[in-house]
């Protein structure tokens, strides 16, 4: 292939000039072909160096070079895997440019013009074959090739980076390249004729661990569930990890969700001073990673994409200071947060922002930038390197939003006078969106409600309807919940309020002193970024709604059984008002996320957003915390619980060692992380205890929750540690909870299930909730949030693994007593059905890899394969896949599998079919090849043949007009006909008395084969088609004492 031009530096340095002229070389690389062969000392040196050096050569052996005359200096312009495809190129030089270079005089001349032709040709290629220029490096593209050559992996395999590192193999260390695509981790290493290859799916890898030892500073453990691979000494192992962290997520997520790989076609291009070993999919990846802890971060929507982040300062009105921080823009908002910790973040949507301008530099604040907003708030950054492509960017992604939010409102038809006036100046770009600051809105006259048609919905939050109030008794405590009414106004008027407020230190430490009933739900809508969803999502709920309503599935049924369960103690859902709302809010939530649809416990957390926020806002929430703030919590296997489960017991093992060990025996972590971590503590503290939870939670996140549970644990080692079952420890700890109290609260008590609970331990003493927090900040503040997502990758590759093992045994478990297969032959089948259905998701299909995979089915019929994938396996697996027919014969047996006709069969009906070809009796596979070959008519119902007899008579027998006849085929029917089916109704004149003789013959033919079945072992065995040439002449002896048959033997093309 034609390469671009590159300077080498040693043109004759293990390479031998095969051909020349006065400006081309052809030249072969020693060691490969040419009379020496490719053996020898010189190619095993070769090969070797080619290899560690991560030379070209080991790819394309041949190259052709370009010298100007009187030059010492010599350009790559080809090269070839063989010498027939180097020599073509070496023809074309020489009929189309060696006259014409002799015709310049200039040496610089002939250099451009030979460059910029070959280039020209690339180019040209590239348009034909719709190859961007700009996807991958030269060095790259050599790579992908070398790639694909080794491990025999199709072009639809993308490659996403490789890296130089050794591979210990025994304790012999093999120095190699590691390549690393989207669906596998491969090795490969050449020395001095010694190869190594290894190739892993990302799917069947079981842990990944970065480790230091005694001798290797610094190695990559790789495990799957039957082997263990160590890889060592990276020039950067730090990046190589992470990409292999990436890559296994994303193979973990296929598994889980079946959500596969989607390359992102939008990145910008790349730059021509990029490093040399770069692709596409490795800016991908790394641009999903900063966009990842991006959202995280700021509790951004999941679709928003980070574009870039500078250093920069920002004026802080409240302090009179300049914060230094860094800014990060995306396609909707821009956002800052403080080289220290906690000491200030912002979040403007672009929604929000009215004017973007540069102010005046000087030596004070140098290059700063103003950003206004509609609440009047203005926000001055400075110390910006590139100021105006800054201003730029920020102004194409405003203009974007507002071009969205113009669409969306001429569909919802809801123009008004001041959006006209908005849209038509120039000089600024405005949001349609209202502010929604905590003091303007009243209840009932928020942007989004609901009464507007016909659909019942709660427009106000439930607790404003069934709040008890009792002045006289509640006095002290109405007093101190005003002040904290009052603490929050004042730092709403210091630190601005809504979306764009200051979050500082002391936003923090007035969430933790408890957010203030009425303040709740608008906190929570603000803290856990639903507030942006909703903003951006007008009407959607109402439209979910509406379209939900009156469906019924399975997630309706348990949702309906639920229900009443939900705070039952709570007069808010004691009427139909409150139940409703319920209903409407989970309901709506299972059809917007199928894949989640309902999940109990999913209830008692809407529950609790109900009497807070408003019926909308509660939806929002619930989005926010099942997508966002707990992935994967409420899927049909509660992964993201399970996952987190394991991360307490790494963190109890690290913070509280003395405790660890006896919990691990008593097996009580598992118990209590589900119950703690889904609802929240919810349902195993006082609700006015456990809403101040849920306060920190939405403010901190799940690192909240894991502080809190160590807490627990924590405050009541010395009673764990005397525990001597499961049941005493879960008692203990089901009573200290019960007295966790909240004397803030203004709400009346409320019956909870703990105290109901009785021992001989004796009533726990009042445990203060705010100096529960406190404690867990104090003794385990210094969980990180990027520390747990580390610690979540680790437990997450166990969790889904041992899931699938689980539902591998359950498959075999359910299936062996219906199979002639034992249980380890059963495992490796149901391993080789999934991997096909995977490769397929890799590589592509006929059919829609969501509809062969849905978790939410039986086990039996969570994977399911169409015919392309079949005919693989057939020809693989089955016994009668020889010959010409093999194809014919797969598509028989695939349309008679397929029960349903949905073009797909599961695990159950592949392995009935090969059961029977393989492990079945000669009636069994009579009966099989004879339902394969017959076409059902679907005027009447086929009824299957009664005994192989009737199955051999279709295929051997000779049929006579004069005792039967064939039903012809019709035009339905046609096109099976064409392929080999017939339909078939043999019509016998001698009636019910040929059957019974029929039968009787059939049974001494079973009695005489019983007979000699003892003497089997001693007979020669036969291949398929001498098995089948006996037969026919076998049975046409028969027939000619029997004569019951026709002269015409129907088309049979196995």
């Amino acid at each position: 292939m034609w390469v671009n031009p590159e300077e080498v530096l040693l043109a004759n340095a293990l390479w031998i000039t095969e051909r020349a002229n006065p400006y081309f070389i052809l030249q072969r690389r020693k060691g490969h072909g040419g009379d020496g062969g490719s053996g020898g000392l010189a190619g095993l040196l070769v090969g070797t160096l080619d290899v560690v050096l991560d030379s070209s050569a080991r790819v394309a052996p041949y190259r052709i070079l370009y010298q100007a005359p009187d030059s010492m200096i010599y350009w790559t312009i080809a090269c070839g895997c063989s010498r027939k495809e180097i020599t073509e190129h070496w023809e074309w030089l020489e009929q189309n440019l060696l006259q014409t270079l002799s015709i310049f005089e200039n040496e610089n001349d002939i250099n451009t013009f030979v460059r910029g032709k070959i280039q020209g040709i690339i180019a040209e290629y590239n348009k034909i074959n719709g190859i961007r220029e700009d996807d991958d490096t030269e060095k790259f593209k050599e790579a992908i090739v070398k790639f694909h050559k080794l491990f025999g992996l199709p072009e639809e395999e993308k490659l996403v980076n490789y890296y130089s590192c050794s591979y210990w193999k025994g304790k012999v260390p093999r120095q190699g390249w590691m390549y690393l695509s989207i669906n596998h981790l491969c090795f490969y290493s050449f020395l001095m004729g010694r190869e190594a290859k290894l190739l892993i799916r990302w799917v069947d890898i079981t842990q990944l661990e970065k480790n230091a030892t005694l001798l290797l500073p610094d190695v990559i453990k790789v495990s799957t569930r039957s082997s263990q691979h160590f890889f060592s000494v990276f020039l950067n192992i730090n990046e190589t990890f992470k990409l292999m962290e990436q890559l296994a997520n994303i193979a973990m997520r296929q598994l889980l969700d079946n959500e596969g790989f989607e390359q992102d076609r939008s990145l910008p291009r790349l730059k021509k001073k990029s490093p040399k070993k770069v692709s596409a999919l490795k800016r991908d990846l790394d641009a999903r990673a900063k966009s990842e802890r991006y959202r995280a971060l700021f509790r951004l929507p999941k679709d928003e994409k980070l574009d870039g982040h500078t250093d920069c300062t920002l004026w802080t009105p409240f302090n009179k200071m300049h914060i230094l921080g860094q800014m990060f823009v995306s396609t909707n908002y821009i956002c800052f947060t403080s080289k220290e910790e906690n000491l200030c973040s912002l979040i403007i949507p672009l929604r929000e922002v009215t004017i973007v301008e540069k102010a005046d530099s000087s030596s004070v604040l140098p290059s700063p930038l103003s950003i206004s907003t509609k609440n009047r708030m203005t926000f001055l950054f400075a110390n910006l390197k590139d100021r105006d492509f800054l201003v730029q960017r920020i102004s194409d992604f405003l203009q974007q939003t507002t071009s969205k939010m113009y669409f969306d409102k001429e569909i919802s038809g809801s123009y008004n006078s001041s959006d006209d006036e908005v849209y038509s100046r120039a000089s600024s770009i405005i949001s349609s969106s209202p502010q929604r600051s905590l003091s303007s809105e009243a209840d009932g006259e928020r942007q989004f409600n609901l009464n507007g048609n016909s659909i019942p919905t709660v427009t106000q939050a439930l607790m404003t309807m069934y709040r008890r109030r009792s002045p006289e008794e509640f006095n002290p405590k109405l007093a101190k919940e005003f002040l904290k009414e009052q603490a929050w106004k004042i730092h709403f008027a210091e630190y601005g309020q809504g979306i764009c407020m200051y979050r500082t230190e002391k936003t923090r430490d007035l969430v933790l002193k408890g957010i203030p009933e009425s303040m709740r739900g608008e906190l929570w809508l603000l803290l856990s970024g639903a507030i942006n969803e909703m903003a951006t999502h007008a009407g959607y709920y109402e439209d979910l709604v509406e379209k939900s309503m009156g469906k019924y599935n399975l997630a309706t049924e348990e949702i309906e059984r639920d229900l009443h369960r939900s705070l039952p103690e709570h007069p808010a859902f004691q009427n139909e008002m409150g139940i409703a709302a319920l209903r409407r809010v989970l309901t709506a939530y299972a059809f917007r996320n199928p894949n989640i649809g309902y999940c109990q416990a999913m209830n008692i957390v809407t529950s609790v957003l109900l009497l807070y926020a408003k019926e909308e806002e509660a939806f929002w929430l619930l989005v926010a915390l099942c997508e966002r703030m707990l992935p994967d919590y409420y899927n049909t296997r509660v992964v993201g619980a399970l996952v987190d489960q394991g991360v307490f017991e790494e963190l109890a093992r690290d913070y509280i060692p003395q405790l660890y060990d006896c919990m691990q025996d008593l097996g009580v972590i598992s118990t209590i992380s589900l119950s703690w971590f889904l609802t929240l503590f919810l349902s195993v503290m006082p609700f006015e205890s456990a809403v101040v939870v849920v306060d920190c939670f939405f403010y901190e996140g799940i690192k909240v929750i894991f502080q809190l549970a160590l807490a627990v644990l924590d405050a009541n080692v010395d009673k764990l540690l005397n525990c001597k079952d499961d049941g005493e420890a879960m008692t203990v700890l089901g009573k200290y909870l019960d007295s966790v109290t909240n004397k803030d609260s203004t709400l009346p008590p409320i019956p909870h299930l703990h105290s109901l609970l009785s021992d001989d331990l004796g009533p726990y003493s009042e445990v203060d909730i705010f100096r529960l927090i406190r404690t867990s900040y104090e003794k385990f503040g210094s969980i990180r949030a990027d520390l747990i997502e580390q610690m979540r990758f680790k437990q997450r590759l166990k969790v889904i693994q041992t899931l699938e093992d689980t539902t591998k045994r359950n498959v075999v478990r359910t299936i062996v007593t219906e199979t002639s297969f034992t249980i380890d032959e059963l495992e490796e089948l149901y391993a080789l059905f999934k991997a096909e259905h995977l490769t397929s998701c890799y590589w592509g299909g006929t059919s829609n890899a969501i509809d062969r995979h849905d978790p939410s089915l039986p086990y039996l019929e969570q994977y399911r394969i169409d015919f392309e994938q079949f005919k693989g396996m057939f020809a693989l697996l089955f016994p009668w896949a020889c010959g010409t027919h093999s194809d014919v014969l797969a598509a028989r047996l695939f349309r008679l599998l397929d029960e349903n006709g949905d073009s797909l069969i599961n695990f159950r009906e592949f392995v009935s079919g090969l059961s029977a070809a393989c492990h079945g009796d000669l009636t069994e596979k009579l009966k099989l090849l004879y339902k394969m070959h017959v076409l059902p008519d679907p005027s009447s119902d086929q009824e299957e043949p009664d005994s192989a007899f009737e199955a051999t008579q279709y295929f051997f027998e000779d049929i006579t007009p004069e005792c039967t006849h064939v039903v012809g085929v019709d035009s339905r029917n046609k096109q099976g006909a064409d392929e080999g089916f017939v339909n078939v109704s043999v019509k016998s004149e001698k009636g019910k008395k040929n059957s019974q003789e029929n039968r009787n013959y059939l049974r001494l033919w079973s009695q005489e084969n019983k007979s000699k079945a003892k003497n089997a072992k001693d007979l020669p065995k036969l291949n398929q088609c001498r098995l089948s040439r006996r037969g026919k002449a076998t049975l046409r002896r028969h027939r000619r004492g029997h004569r019951f048959g026709a002269k015409q033997q129907p088309h049979f093309s196995a």
